[in-house]
């Protein structure tokens, strides 16, 4: 059995065929997702998904929506952890976090407001009792900092793309670190180190669907300027993106299924 730990099944791109998405993902053997909100306007909608396709949930502000994000926003997402603390389905806080790649969001303002929001959400789930889902993008050494100044109980650190010091520091605090389509691309030679390097529990795998596609479903700007789409990622291309990480460490695929599972349930005890 596998447990996709970060999808956004709620997105645009699967209206579509959300449902046969959905079918797919079972088939493959992807028996759970964890379907991540990105901002308050969204919470309801990645709710009702996970019940209606026995799935589970998370509730938070992305650092991508941060510049429309307002106060009433925080305490919107502090009502609906209150609301549903009872709910099993939902398993986290997420996707919260810092973004340091994007521009716009790194402006002396940007970053102040980004950083506002993360320290309000770290607490919020300091006080339902939650573990997070991180947004880990060139920003690890200020969502460590973040989590030295208000402990969590752990979680996950989505996308992980950051030294072997930062992946250690992230596990020393109950974290365990996600993997998916990135480590598919040959180049990816830091990652792959790390995802062979690492301790076999701290390991969780995703797809981050429909972004992050693995090197079979990617094409090329030239490629997409001919008229080629980019791939779609989903659910059911995780067992294939588990099977380079089986590869990777030399280990049964059916090993690493039982071991990232259970690493999941471990950061996400509601998955239990």
């Amino acid at each position: 059995m596998w447990l996709d730990t970060h999808c956004h099944l709620d997105a645009a791109e699967f209206e579509a065929d959300r449902a046969a998405v959905h079918l797919r993902a079972r088939a493959a053997g992807v028996m759970c997702c964890v379907i991540p909100a990105v901002e308050a306007t969204n919470f309801e909608t990645v709710r009702l998904l996970a019940h209606t396709q026995q799935d589970a949930y998370a509730l938070g502000i992305h650092p991508l929506y941060t510049p429309q994000a307002s106060a009433t926003d925080l305490a919107q997402l502090d009502a609906a952890l209150h609301a549903h603390r009872h709910d099993p389905r939902l398993v986290a806080v997420g996707e919260i976090g810092l973004d340091g790649f994007v521009a716009k969001l790194n402006t002396p303002e940007a970053l102040a407001k980004q950083q506002k929001f993360y320290k309000a959400q770290l607490k919020l789930a300091q006080q339902h009792e939650l573990p997070v889902i991180l947004h880990v993008r060139r920003s690890a050494d200020l969502l460590l900092k973040g989590l030295r100044d208000t402990p969590v109980v752990g979680g996950i650190a989505h996308a992980f793309n950051g030294s072997l010091q930062q992946a250690q520091a992230f596990i020393a605090r109950g974290f365990k670190l996600g993997f998916g389509g990135a480590l598919t691309y040959d180049r990816a030679l830091q990652l792959r180190r790390l995802a062979t390097e690492l301790p076999l529990s701290a390991l969780v795998l995703e797809t981050d669907a429909p972004d992050i596609p693995p090197h079979w479903l990617y094409t090329t700007a030239d490629q997409r300027t001919a008229g080629q789409p980019q791939g779609r990622n989903e659910p059911a291309e995780l067992p294939r993106i588990a099977q380079v990480l089986a590869d990777l460490r030399g280990i049964p695929l059916d090993a690493l299924a039982q071991a990232t599972s259970a690493n999941a349930r471990q950061a996400l005890p509601r998955l239990q």
